[in-house]
C-alpha cells in the first residue's frame, strides 16, 4: 500500500503499555482532548506490552486503549505496524491499517522520497522467523486461550514483561543501523523496536529510529524533511 505521508503525521513507538507504563495512555488522551493534533498517527509496534486479539485477558486489560484508538480512526488515518509484542491486531480495529510482520516494510511517499516503514524485528536469522510464525499461529493462541484457567498462562506472561528492563543504550548501534539500511529500497527508512530514538545517513539514505514513548517519553513528528522528537 502505498500512502502519502503528510507534513505533521506523528510517529510512535515501543510504549509497552501496562500498569506502570501509562505514557500511551496518556499520549492517547492528548490526542482525543485535541491537546496533541495530527492526521496521520503512525504506531509503529509494541504499543503494548503485550496483545493479541486472541487473548481474552489482554484485549480486556487493554480495552480501555483500543476503544480510544478506534474512536481516534474516524478523526485521523492511523497505520498500526505489529511488533513483537502486539500481533493478530486486525481483529480489534476494524477501522485502521494494520500492517503484519511479514508484511513489513510499507513503501510511502513524503514530498519526492520514498520511506520504508517498519517495526523493527524483520530480516532476522531463520529460526526467529519460525519462532515468530509460530507464537502468531491463530489456531495455537486460541487453544492456549481456552487452557488459559483463571488467566494463568496470561498473568505468567503479564508480570514476567512487566519486571524486563527494556531501557538501554545500544552502543553498536549505528553498525546495526548501517546494516539494516541496506534492506531497504528507500530513501528514508523508519523503524523502531531498538528503543535508540538516533537517527544517521548512509551513502545518501536516512535512517530513522522512533524513540521509544515509554523509555524517553517521546513521540516524533515529521514537518519539513525534520524528524522532530517531542517530549510527552
Amino acid at each position: 500500500m502505498h500512502l502519502n505521508i503528510q507534513d505533521g503525521a506523528i510517529f510512535v513507538a515501543d510504549s509497552h503499555y501496562n500498569e506502570t507504563n501509562q505514557e500511551f495512555l496518556i499520549f492517547l488522551e492528548k490526542l482525543k482532548s485535541e491537546k496533541i493534533k495530527t492526521k496521520q498517527l503512525f504506531l509503529m509496534g509494541d504499543m503494548f506490552d503485550f496483545i493479541s486479539s486472541e487473548s481474552t485477558y489482554f484485549v480486556k486489560r487493554n480495552q480501555k486503549l483500543i476503544d480510544i484508538i478506534n474512536e481516534l480512526s474516524f478523526k485521523m488515518q492511523i497505520v498500526y505496524l505489529e511488533g513483537n509484542h502486539d500481533y493478530n491486531m486486525k481483529p480489534l480495529f476494524k477501522n485502521i491499517y494494520v500492517v503484519k510482520r511479514e508484511d513489513q516494510a510499507i513503501f510511502m511517499k513524503y514530498k519526492n522520497k520514498k520511506l520504508a516503514l517498519s517495526h523493527g524485528d524483520n530480516f532476522t536469522p531463520i529460526l526467529y522467523n519460525i519462532y515468530c510464525k509460530i507464537i502468531r499461529n491463530h489456531m495455537l493462541l486460541k487453544f492456549l486461550n481456552s487452557i488459559d484457567y483463571n488467566n494463568f498462562i496470561s498473568k505468567k506472561i503479564y508480570y514476567t514483561l512487566m519486571k524486563k528492563n527494556i531501557c538501554h543504550n545500544f552502543n553498536a548501534f549505528e553498525h546495526l543501523a548501517k546494516k539494516r539500511v541496506s534492506f531497504f529500497e528507500a530513501d528514508i527508512i523508519i523503524e523502531g523496536h531498538f528503543h535508540q530514538g538516533k537517527e544517521y545517513i548512509f551513502d545518501e539514505k536516512r535512517y530513522v529510529n522512533i524513540p521509544s514513548l515509554c523509555c524517553s517519553k517521546e513521540y516524533t513528528v515529521l514537518n519539513d524533511n525534520k524528524f522532530e522528537k517531542v517530549k510527552l
